[in-house]
């Protein structure tokens, strides 16, 4: 398939466009890590958050077809606390996310064409008819992870490519599914790690962090601290809907005294960016805080990070932060940190590809 570029709202979102008969553009957050694919609808909605599109309103859609709650379908969901009652044939669901966003609704499927051009029916999909929190200025969510409910894995590619252009620019970010997701030669890979089997973590892309480099200094960080347990806590993933690289909180700590002490500045607060670790700007110019250079060791790859990809500035009250956070358990590698890199998912030969990038030029 061709290139799609992504509708701009923050970088993380995506459109898919048109996707009923007749065609309704819509946008969604590309989501790596779940599956489920879904945006608000007019059936009617009871509590729906506001967005850029009109709502998706399955009785004008001659696409449209529901899911049973006995098909193959709605047992992809893998909701625990979902039983099928005989007044309610349908597949109703209800997905939440970690920053509290959720959505309530029914299965269903739907006629999908692609900025290419191509067509796709019966794609599986939610139709969320109660919303909470927001997706940054989109209607929904598309779930990439490794699920049988995902895109990927719904069109049966085995691989796709994404690059987010900088926060700070309002360019499109493009997303390339199947042959057309290419890198060149000099581009760095790492393995995939092992899932976790059953359960929501087995769509997670796990990757295998070995270390941290603040300057020139390798962090005293055990590489254990990013391994899954053997009951498949723990781990490392690259997640494109979470925002800020979160680390377990050890090795946050390490990192953090680590960044403070290189960059020797008064300590500020950045609870209204949500950041623990900001610095007062000298004269309130938030580009003369310098820096140490960053870098993420993995299995056979580093990944020197730009500047803008974990220093974020306000420019009105003079800080600048490091723009990761601490967890417990699990650690994320964020879209803030993937920003002007071109990540390719090969799912077939099981790698994780990437590469500095101009992405609006891509």
């Amino acid at each position: 398939m061709n290139r799609r570029p992504f509708t701009r709202a923050r970088q993380r979102t995506s459109s898919t466009s048109p996707s009923c008969t007749p065609p309704l553009p819509i946008t969604a957050v590309p989501d790596t890590g779940s599956d489920l694919i879904w945006t608000q609808c007019d059936a009617p909605c009871r509590k729906c958050f506001p967005q850029p599109t009109p709502l998706y309103a399955p009785a004008r859609s001659a696409t449209y077809a529901n899911v049973s709650c006995s098909s193959s379908l709605c047992e992809a969901l893998r909701d625990p606390r979902h039983h099928c009652s005989a007044p309610d044939p349908g597949c109703a669901y209800y997905f939440s996310y970690g920053d509290g966003t959720s959505t309530d609704g029914a299965l269903a499927t739907e006629t999908l064409t692609l900025g290419s051009g191509t067509t796709v029916h019966g794609i599986a999909f939610g139709y969320g008819t109660e919303s909470l929190g927001s997706t940054d200025n989109s209607s929904g969510v598309v779930g990439m992870g490794r699920g049988p409910l995902s895109l990927a894995s719904q069109l049966g590619i085995t691989r796709f490519s994404y690059c987010f252009t900088p926060f700070s620019d309002k360019a499109a970010s493009p997303l390339f599914l199947g042959p057309s997701a290419t890198l060149s030669a000099t581009a760095q890979s790492t393995p995939f790690a092992p899932n976790p089997a059953g359960g929501r973590r087995s769509s997670y892309y796990y990757l295998t962090l070995e270390g941290i480099t603040v300057g020139e200094t390798l962090l005293p960080i055990d590489p254990a601290v990013f391994q899954l347990s053997p009951m498949g806590g723990g781990g490392f993933i690259i997640d494109s809907g979470t925002t800020f690289t979160a680390l377990e909180e050890c090795a946050f700590v390490v990192l953090v005294r680590a960044v403070a002490a290189r960059v020797g500045l008064p300590l500020a607060s950045g609870a209204h960016l949500g950041l623990s670790l900001c610095f007062a700007a000298p004269e309130g110019e938030t580009e003369a805080v310098d820096v140490p250079r960053l870098v993420f060791h993995f299995d056979s790859a580093d990944m020197a990070l730009p500047r803008e990809s974990y220093v974020v500035e306000d420019r009105n009250a003079g800080v600048a932060c490091l723009g990761m956070v601490s967890m417990r358990g699990m650690s994320v590698l964020g879209s803030l940190q993937q920003q002007s890199m071109h990540f390719l998912y090969d799912l077939e030969g099981g790698v994780l590809s990437f590469e500095p990038a101009e992405c609006g030029e891509l």
